[in-house]
């Protein structure tokens, strides 16, 4: 799986109500006067998104604006809730290898944690997400659709998990190296015959050294482009292998250790913390505004 571009997502706007002062007045059936700006901007948005197939790249694509003109922040989905479902999200990632990361459910406080060779991320009860690294980027995206009611999270197969350095094959494609030798073999078995018949003097036409030399040559750069194509897969699965060893993950498929293990059990322990002096059990939601999300360059 390849590592995508860093590209930013914007953080959903915080779920507290707005304040009495900001709201429009009722009118007279009891219903709020519609923001005319407001409709302007949520017609075009969903004249620009596809709803029903709503995914991780038009999050990243959608601005702050035209998230909260889009959706409604009554209807977001917190609490455990939320977490079961980006588990499940992040489970389905995981096993089409959308996201390289290793999954990791903590109840003391109530949180998902996802580990790579290149960050973390840590997902609370209302939404808030603090970690680094490329994965805290991949789970943004999972975050903000999981907290849509509209969005439906499809159960993840039983065998999600990345796999061990030892099942990682050393290439694929070998049916199609396998044609191409044969190609080139037949390319320079002509060239050699024929260069053979011209110097026996059978052919001579000076044509048939030149076209010897040319079937030739294109056998050789056949049997080139089968080698770099067998040497290049093979660096590919050791690369692959190593960023496997470098999440956590040995050879025979279990966890060794957790990356940034104290870096996440600190975040924890300060989310503990705050629970508690808030008079609110570690992993309960009160309904009070998110944190804000901690990033640092990974």
């Amino acid at each position: 799986m390849s590592d995508p571009a860093d590209s930013s997502v914007d953080d959903r706007p915080e779920r507290e109500a707005p304040a009495s002062g900001d709201s429009p007045e009722p009118d007279a059936a009891g219903e709020g006067v519609g923001d005319p700006d407001l409709d302007e901007l949520r017609a075009a948005v969903e004249e620009k998104y596809d709803f029903d197939d709503f995914g991780p790249g038009d999050m990243a694509e959608m601005t702050g604006e035209e998230w909260e003109a889009a959706f409604d922040p009554d209807s977001w989905i917190t609490g455990r809730d939320l977490l079961d479902r980006v588990e499940k999200d992040l489970r389905n990632r995981i096993a089409t290898r959308e996201v390289f990361a290793v999954l990791d459910r903590r109840r003391d406080p109530e949180s998902v944690v996802a580990y790579s060779d290149e960050g973390f991320a840590v997902v609370y009860p209302d939404g808030s997400i603090e970690g680094e690294g490329t994965v805290l980027r991949d789970v943004k995206p999972s975050v903000a659709l999981c907290s849509m009611d509209s969005y439906e999270v499809r159960e993840p197969p039983t065998e999600y998990e990345l796999p061990s350095p030892e099942d990682v094959e050393s290439g694929t494609g070998e049916f199609g190296n396998r044609m191409l030798q044969a190609v080139a073999a037949g390319q320079l078995l002509c060239g050699i015959g024929l260069g053979v018949v011209w110097m026996l003097g059978s052919v001579t036409t000076v044509v048939a050294p030149v076209m010897a030399a040319f079937f030739v040559f294109v056998g050789l750069c056949l049997f080139a482009i089968v080698a770099n194509a067998r040497l290049s897969d093979r660096f590919r699965a050791e690369e692959y292998r190593d960023r496997l060893r470098a999440a956590g993950i040995g050879d025979d498929g279990r966890r060794t250790f957790a990356p940034f293990e104290e870096v996440v059990d600190e975040a924890l322990a300060e989310a503990r913390e705050r629970g508690t002096e808030r008079g609110v059990p570690a992993g309960v939601d009160d309904g009070s505004a998110p944190r804000e999300t901690t990033e640092t360059d990974g």
